[in-house]
């Protein structure tokens, strides 16, 4: 299951950020590391990007993005 995945209002724990390079730099350096828990916020009416609460922050996602971060629902 990736974080594309879970449902507006749900958590989730990160399990594995897949990607290489520069894109999966950025995602790590955004907070979303193995083990982080993931509160999914809201998601835009079109579908993308999505409001996370992660570490205390507020971050939006692509859902290009989302689909690299395998996580298990809570």
């Amino acid at each position: 299951m990736t974080l594309k995945d879970i449902k507006v209002g749900h958590k989730a724990r990160v399990l594995k950020v897949n990607g290489e390079g520069a894109v999966r730099r950025r995602i790590m350096d955004m907070g979303i590391t193995k083990g982080v828990e993931i509160y999914v916020r809201k998601v835009a009416p079109l579908g993308d990007p999505m409001e996370l609460f992660v570490r205390g922050y507020e971050l939006s996602l692509r859902k290009a993005d989302a689909d690299m971060i395998e996580v298990t629902s809570l």
